[in-house]
């Protein structure tokens, strides 16, 4: 009797195209969130986890996904294109503000009815300040955070496997941390075997020339793009003064350190950018043209005398790396510019096509790295 019970009411739960139990979820905010597994409407509260999320569910990435923040078109365009070209559903989704700029239409978001709202970290502090999680709770929506930027080290995985339960894709989570392992001990199991490692001295701009003043000189802590210097094998100069994921220095503090390597990090922000003097780099784009930038923001005021520049150790790296979970990728190419000689064989641009052939449903384009020591790998 008891079979032919729950032969029914699984029959049933069937009809309805609910689960049977909701699941209970720990978020990286260390929230425990009930929900019914996998999630059915799923509204992307950062668009930019559209790289996650299609890592771990290929071909069936827009099945369950109901609206999305607008930053993937203004901040990573041609990632936007492929992704719009493979998927054209994603252009007529409904696209939502920022959360921590109060930009984000709770309401709106309410009437598409979603099981989930996946947001940032960084958007907790709003979200519970401004009644967003309090409202969304009463409307039976559940809010989950994830973290790929403040601190990916510590939270990148688990936020891959939140991510995998949310779209039903645990397996395809721990085939991608899999990967990641591996291609990360590439760089860091090859540094530890080195006795006195040199590390050089390398400071990592964030989104220079992406601003009206064109200063100096935004960077990042020991964390994120920081961390990832540290993880190839360099000194992360900034990491001495700033202690969070992002700051400032001094054009005095960066000539006094006078670093070795200097990286840019850039990407296609012509839809907000108002000079136009950014580093594009990213899917598809020109090594030339990139180049060109790098030249340009090299003859500002104090950077001529770098030992950076007149060695021609100048780089740029696609900015949105920062968020992704292939960071792997950076540090490959890192590792290569700060140690050319150890890491003489290892091929990031073939990392890179490897990786989008095994888990991404998007072709493959060149175009994340420029260097002006010689052609960009």
């Amino acid at each position: 009797m008891l079979t032919k019970f729950l032969g029914a009411l699984i029959a049933l739960s069937s009809v309805l195209g609910s689960p049977l139990l909701a699941a209970e979820i720990t978020d990286i905010a260390g929230r425990k969130v009930e929900i019914d597994l996998p999630a059915k409407r799923v509204l992307v509260g950062e668009a930019r986890q559209i790289h996650t999320i299609a890592a771990l569910t290929g071909d069936h990435l827009v099945d369950h996904i109901v609206g999305w923040r607008d930053d993937f078109l203004t901040k990573d365009p041609d990632s936007y294109e492929a992704y719009v070209e493979r998927f054209p559903a994603l252009a007529s989704l409904p696209r939502f503000g920022y959360v921590p700029n109060n930009t984000f239409d709770l309401e709106a978001a309410i009437a598409l009815s979603p099981d989930v709202i996946t947001l940032n970290l960084e958007a907790q502090k709003v979200a519970a300040e401004s009644g967003i999680e309090e409202k969304a709770a009463a409307a039976g929506i559940a809010i989950v955070y994830v973290d790929f930027r403040v601190d990916a080290t510590k939270n990148s995985e688990n936020s891959i496997r939140i991510l995998g339960q949310i779209f039903g894709a645990e397996d395809r989570a721990k085939d991608l941390i899999s990967y990641r392992h591996e291609q990360l001990a590439r760089v860091t199991d090859r540094l530890a075997k080195v006795t006195a490692l040199v590390r050089p001295k390398v400071f990592i701009e964030r989104a220079p020339g992406n601003d009206a003043e064109n200063g100096c000189c935004r960077s990042f802590g020991p964390y994120n793009f920081g961390e990832m210097v540290e993880q190839a094998g360099g000194h992360n100069i900034a990491a001495d003064v700033i202690k969070t994921t992002f700051g400032d220095l001094n054009l005095e503090q960066l000539i006094v350190e006078n670093p070795e390597h200097y990286i840019a990090t850039g990407s296609n922000w012509a839809a907000e950018s108002k000079t136009n003097r950014f580093v594009h780099v990213g899917r598809g784009a020109d090594p030339q043209a990139a180049r060109q930038k790098l030249i340009s923001l090299m003859a500002r005021t104090g950077f001529s005398d770098l030992q950076a520049v007149k060695t021609g150790n100048v780089h740029a790296v696609w900015h949105q790396f920062y968020g992704v979970p292939y960071e792997f990728v950076a540090v490959q190419q890192f590792a290569k510019w700060f140690h050319p000689e150890l890491f003489a064989d290892l091929d990031p641009d073939q990392t890179f096509r490897d990786f989008h052939e095994k888990f991404l449903p998007v072709d493959y384009k060149p175009g994340y790295f420029a260097s002006l020591k010689g052609e960009t790998n």
